[in-house]
């Protein structure tokens, strides 16, 4: 069994992307970061960093204690480990997919992140703000296109590297983005849509958590990184 601690975002959807797609016996365990759940002491003894999502897996890979992991990259490697599934085994393309996994944390979440806060989230319009970082996101769905021409998936076969950018992707139109001005990624972006793991994914209405437009006290929490008052 192993413990999803979630709440459904762009990096809480990755995980359970796979723990669906490789059919893993899971339990969803809500961190409602708008309450400040992330910085309940339990939680902190999981995830030091206080961001979701994180996993515990009762019976590890390699045995004795459950394991506790945190960062959506990390937790992807290990799953992909763990079950032998969706991440190629040839060493030149394990490679080649890795690169694509580290470029979606350390460059397109962050980015779309920015690029959702200052258009979204913002107090505030900051047009340098949101400017900056919509046309960087453009720039790096150019990037991802011209991965995709050619080619079924990004790393040719279907692993943890769409699994990682797909829910980065769905919120395009908040990012200020057109998936009509990238073919390929279009094209890719239907199929897995259509994949029934992402359809149950996004679909289920018990894991979904909707609760209205966000509240000051939880902008404050969520963006301020300060504790309930």
């Amino acid at each position: 069994m192993i413990d999803l601690y979630y709440w459904p975002t762009p990096n809480g959807y990755k995980i359970r992307l796979f723990l669906e797609e490789a059919g893993l016996e899971y339990r969803t365990i809500p961190v409602d970061i708008g309450k400040g759940d992330q910085f309940q002491p339990d939680f902190l003894a999981i995830s030091p960093n206080g961001k979701m999502p994180a996993i515990v897996d009762h019976k590890p890979i390699m045995g004795g204690e459950p394991l506790a992991l945190f960062e959506s990259g990390a937790i992807l490697l290990y799953l992909a480990e763990k079950t032998g599934r969706f991440m190629p085994v040839d060493e030149r393309a394990h490679f080649q997919a890795l690169q694509w996994l580290f470029w979606q944390v350390a460059g397109l979440g962050p980015m779309a992140g920015q690029a959702g806060h200052f258009r979204v989230y913002a107090p505030e319009p900051v047009p340098y703000g949101i400017e900056r970082y919509t046309r960087e996101v453009t720039r790096l769905y150019g990037v991802l296109d011209r991965q995709l021409e050619g080619r079924e998936f990004i790393a040719d076969t279907y692993s943890i590297v769409d699994m990682a950018i797909y829910p980065w992707i769905v919120p395009y139109e908040a990012h200020g983005q057109r998936l009509q001005d990238f073919p390929h990624l279009a094209r890719w972006f239907e199929a897995i849509r259509q994949r029934p793991a992402t359809i149950k994914v996004y679909e289920d209405p018990s894991t979904a958590y909707s609760k209205g437009p966000m509240t000051d006290e939880e902008r404050r929490i969520l963006f301020g990184q300060g504790k309930p008052a």
